[in-house]
């Protein structure tokens, strides 16, 4: 059974590193405000299999380290975790979410009503969009 809980900064950081940056210590995946952001989990019996960390700033909501289990993605859990963290952020009276892409997941974003802006970046060697969607 799905269910999409709150859950602890502890909670996102071994899903972050096994699944964004395994190559790199666990401290690379560390946000210096993550004790100030909402964190949401998606379970599958019990079991933390998708993730995603945001982080709030007048009424705009950047999401972060959106990251699901190997083994669980492309079966839905991402996105029922994105949709329940749009819909999270405007019953909240959001005006934007937003977040940093990487290139070659833009197109799970689109699904999402997401869209590129100008303004890109690299880090470790992998190209990032800034994705955006008003709310």
């Amino acid at each position: 059974m799905m269910e999409i809980k709150t859950i602890t900064t502890e909670d996102v950081l071994d899903i972050r590193h096994k699944v964004m940056w395994p190559n790199m210590p666990k401290d690379y995946v560390k946000i210096i405000d993550d004790n100030l952001a909402k964190h949401f989990g998606v379970f599958e019996n019990n079991k933390l299999v998708s993730i995603v960390s945001l982080f709030i700033k007048n009424d705009e909501v950047q999401f972060r380290k959106f990251a699901t289990l190997e083994e669980y993605q492309d079966k839905g859990y991402g996105s029922r975790l994105l949709n329940h963290i749009i819909d999270y952020s405007q019953k909240k009276g959001y005006k934007k979410i937003w977040c940093n892409a990487r290139v070659n997941k833009t197109n799970l974003y689109h699904k999402f009503g997401l869209k590129e802006t100008n303004q890109t970046y690299v880090k470790g060697g992998i190209e990032f969009v800034i994705m955006e969607k008003e709310l």
